[in-house]
């Protein structure tokens, strides 16, 4: 296959050259600080979707405008683990911090399915200070359902 190359960073103290590389330098460093935390928001609205194999939790604003998201698979968790209340509780934790970023103080919360994980998540949120407002319950139920299999023929 050839010389193995091996890549060192540039040295230069010119930061035009550096940027032109790939190497961050103070300024533009300091721009994405700047953009992350430009949205301040007092209230919000917690979606937290969750099934029997994962957990969603969506974070809007009053206008329903997607602020944050998180999920147990991205969070790492993988298989069986994903829909645990462990793994929901996590995922709870992670929004709080972004929440806190953007400044909001107190929350609405829509749940939405059957999961494990729908207590437990919105346990992890308020663990890290953020108030709750209200509760609802919003998960879909079936009217008649769907139709029962055939009698077995012996």
């Amino acid at each position: 296959m050839g010389k193995k190359k091996i890549a060192t960073a540039p040295t230069s103290e010119n930061p035009e050259i550096n940027s032109r590389v790939g190497v961050p330098t103070q300024e533009s460093v300091g721009i994405e600080k700047k953009i992350s935390a430009k949205r301040r928001v007092d209230s919000g609205v917690l979606y937290v979707e969750s099934t029997y194999n994962n957990t969603k939790l969506t974070l809007t604003d009053g206008k329903s405008n997607t602020l944050a998201w998180s999920s147990s698979g991205s969070l790492g968790f993988r298989g069986a683990k994903k829909g645990t209340p462990f793994a929901a509780a996590k995922v709870g934790e992670a929004l709080a911090l972004k929440a806190q970023t953007l400044g909001i103080k107190e929350v609405k919360v829509i749940v939405k399915g059957v999961g494990s994980g729908r207590e437990s998540s919105i346990r992890g949120f308020i663990s890290k200070g953020i108030n709750l407002t209200t509760i609802q319950d919003k998960t879909a139920v079936p009217h008649n359902g769907p139709k029962p299999p055939k009698p077995r023929r012996t």
